[in-house]
């Protein structure tokens, strides 16, 4: 394995939106979105060859609040990503699921009949993430560190660290290290490792093994 000495030093700015000048398909998420009600770590990202600056209106919906989405450190989201927030949801509890309500006129004064219907919570996403294309997070799912979710996959339950799911409704095809070795991975948290250490060992945190990842770590 070549040294990581061989790596510049200088990383790359985390709040340049167009970190590839030349793909302004590609957007760092963290210096876009400017709703308080999604939170985006350093260098995550998103793809899309149409409209990437409109990812908090056309990838997130449904996005009434109080819920969250929160989104970790150095995830990357394919193309047609989408997260469905609990806005979404409707009364299953009567004989229709119609929202009559938020159509106004007197039927307005029937609002509480469609707040606080019950929700899971934030949606939470760890660092380290992979979203293939097309795919749809439901509300309040909870997606592991180190996960990868396949392309068009509907991800209706929580996805365990370093898990891979796929499908509709998505379900886990193998997990990507051994139960020790993602515990170890955990208790590393190369993700947030001083960006600079992270940088002049990137070779290793890309392509080696725990066991270098563990030499790499930065000493406490």
């Amino acid at each position: 394995m070549r040294s990581d000495a061989a790596v510049s030093p200088v990383p790359p700015d985390p709040s340049t939106l167009h970190p590839m000048p030349e793909q302004p398909r590609v957007v760092l998420l963290k210096p876009l979105v400017t709703s308080p009600l999604i939170e985006i770590g350093a260098y995550s990202y998103y793809d899309d060859p149409d409209e990437a600056t409109a990812f908090e209106t056309r990838n997130v919906l449904y996005h009434y609040g109080p819920e969250k989405l929160v989104i970790g450190k150095f995830c990357a989201l394919g193309t047609g990503v989408r997260f469905l927030m609990n806005g979404a949801n409707h009364r299953m509890d009567g004989p229709s699921t119609f929202p009559f309500p938020i159509m106004g006129g007197s039927w307005a004064e029937h609002v509480d009949l469609i707040t606080g219907l019950p929700g899971r919570g934030d949606t939470v996403v760890g660092n380290d993430v992979w979203i293939g294309y097309g795919a749809t997070v439901m509300p309040g799912v909870r997606i592991g560190h180190g996960a990868i979710v396949a392309s068009g996959a509907v991800v209706v339950d929580d996805v365990p660290d370093y898990g891979i799911v796929g499908g509709n409704p998505a379900t886990l095809i193998r997990t990507r290290y051994s139960e020790s070795e993602v515990a170890r991975l955990l208790a590393l948290a190369w993700w947030d490792w001083p960006v600079d250490h992270l940088t002049r060992h990137l070779r290793t945190v890309m392509s080696g093994t725990v066991e270098d990842l563990e030499a790499a770590a930065p000493s406490t």
